[in-house]
């Protein structure tokens, strides 16, 4: 399964490379705060919104796990609220690139960091 981590790092980059191109363009061409009244009415946005703090919070509780500073967390915490999946790609490969030489998937979500 060690071998699965370089696919791991291409993944989450293009990932991470789209969700930052996604996340610009759209911050560019659009003011959330103009269309909230609006967006809020229609069901679809009120899941999707739930959606995201959601899986924020389950991700936010694997990087409470990993980092043992109070500060880190909340660093964490703030970019995961206020970018998404730009952060949360993020903090993916950070997590990658630090395994060493034959280190998978076991160390990647279950070794905390020092």
């Amino acid at each position: 399964m060690n071998n699965f981590i370089p696919a791991l790092k291409i993944l989450f980059g293009l990932l991470f490379v789209w969700m930052c191109y996604t996340f610009i363009h759209t911050s560019v061409e659009n003011n959330l705060f103009k269309q909230w009244g609006f967006l809020w009415s229609i069901p679809l946005i009120r899941l999707t919104f739930w959606d995201f703090y959601t899986n924020v919070t389950v991700i936010f509780l694997w990087v409470c796990y990993k980092e043992n500073k109070l500060s880190t967390r909340l660093l964490w915490l703030m970019l995961l609220l206020t970018s998404g999946g730009v952060a949360s790609c993020a903090y993916v490969l950070i997590q990658l690139f630090k395994l060493h030489p034959g280190q998978g998937l076991k160390e990647f979500f279950g070794k905390q960091n020092v």
